[in-house]
C-alpha cells in the first residue's frame, strides 16, 4: 500500500518535471527567434543604412562634378548638394532603426529626382554654351579674316592712291630761258649780251597725263641773276612756313594733253653772269635751269 502511494507521488512529481521542462523549451525557443529576428532586423537596418549612405555619396560625387563645370547653374547646384551634405550628416548620427531609414530612404528618393531634373537642365545647358562657342569662334575667325582682307584692302588701296598721286603729278620737261632785244614793232632778237637784253623769255611744257586733273594750274617762277637778286614782282607767298619770293606766277590752262607754256620778263640793266631760273608747283620745286649774260 506504501508502495503505491510512493509510485503515485513520483509519477506527480514527473509530470509537473515535465510540464515545466516544455515550458522552458517553449520559452527558449521563442527567446532565440526573436533574437534571431533582432538580428535580421539589426542587419537588414545596418545594410539599408549603408547603402543610403553610399547613394547619398555618390549624390553628392555627381553635383561636385557638376558644379566644377562652372556653368550658370553652379548656384542652384551647390545649394542642393547642401541639402546631401546635411541629410548625410544626420544618417550618420542616427541610430539606424527602420522607421528612421524609412524617413531618410525617402528624402534620398526625393533628392535624386531632383538631381536628374538639374542634371539634365545642366547638360541642355551645356550642350546650349558648346554651340554658342563653336558659333562665337566661327565668327571670330570670320571677323579675323574680314579684318586680315580689310588691312589688305587699306594696304591696296593706300598703294593705289599713291601710284594715282604720283601718276597725276604733271610733268614738266623743256625748261628754257632766253634774252632778247627788242626792236622796231615788237620784233624780238635773240642775244647773249647783257646790256642789249630788254627782255628774258622763259618757257616749259608739260607733259600729256590723262589720269591728271584738268584745269587751270598755277606755277611760280623765280629768277635769280648773279648777283643773287629776284628779278620782276618780287611777290611772296608763304608755303607751310616756307616764304618763296617769285619773279612772276604762270597760270596755264590745263586739258590732259601736251601743253606749251611761254611768258616774258621785261627789265633792264641786267646783269652779267650766270642767271638761275627756278620753276615751283606752291612750294615745291619741280624743275630750274641755268643761262648766261656776257
Amino acid at each position: 500500500m506504501e508502495n503505491q502511494k510512493n509510485n503515485s507521488n513520483l509519477k506527480a512529481i514527473i509530470a509537473v518535471l515535465s510540464v515545466l521542462l516544455i515550458g522552458s523549451l517553449v520559452y527558449i525557443f521563442k527567446v532565440t527567434s526573436d533574437a534571431k529576428a533582432l538580428q535580421t532586423e539589426l542587419t537588414k537596418t545596418t545594410s539599408e543604412k549603408d547603402s543610403v549612405t553610399k547613394d547619398l555619396e555618390a549624390l553628392k560625387a555627381t553635383y561636385d562634378a557638376a558644379i566644377a563645370e562652372n556653368t550658370s547653374m553652379s548656384d542652384e547646384l551647390i545649394a542642393e548638394r547642401e541639402k546631401v551634405v546635411n541629410l548625410l550628416a544626420d544618417l550618420k548620427r542616427s541610430k539606424g532603426d527602420a522607421a528612421s531609414m524609412a524617413k531618410y530612404k525617402k528624402q534620398y528618393l526625393e533628392l535624386e529626382e531632383k538631381m536628374k531634373v538639374l542634371m539634365q537642365e545642366n547638360e541642355t545647358l551645356k550642350k546650349a554654351n558648346e554651340t554658342l562657342t563653336v558659333q562665337r569662334d566661327s565668327t571670330v575667325m570670320v571677323l579675323g579674316e574680314a579684318k586680315k582682307f580689310n588691312e589688305v584692302l587699306v594696304g591696296q588701296n593706300q598703294e593705289l592712291s599713291k601710284t594715282v598721286e604720283v601718276a597725276s603729278k604733271l610733268i614738266i620737261t623743256n625748261l628754257k630761258t632766253a634774252a632778247y632785244k627788242l626792236r622796231s614793232k615788237g620784233r624780238q632778237v635773240a642775244t647773249e649780251k647783257a646790256r642789249s637784253a630788254d627782255v628774258l623769255k622763259i618757257s616749259f611744257t608739260i607733259a600729256e597725263n590723262k589720269v591728271a586733273k584738268s584745269g587751270d594750274k598755277k606755277y611760280y617762277v623765280q629768277v635769280i641773276d648773279s648777283k643773287n637778286n629776284v628779278l620782276g614782282d618780287k611777290q611772296t607767298e608763304n608755303f607751310s612756313g616756307n616764304v618763296l619770293t617769285y619773279s612772276f606766277i604762270s597760270t596755264v590752262k590745263f586739258e590732259n594733253k601736251t601743253v606749251d607754256v611761254s611768258q616774258d620778263l621785261q627789265g633792264s640793266n641786267f646783269e652779267k653772269g650766270a642767271y638761275t631760273v627756278n620753276l615751283f608747283d606752291n612750294g615745291e620745286l619741280i624743275s630750274k635751269t641755268n643761262f648766261t649774260l656776257k
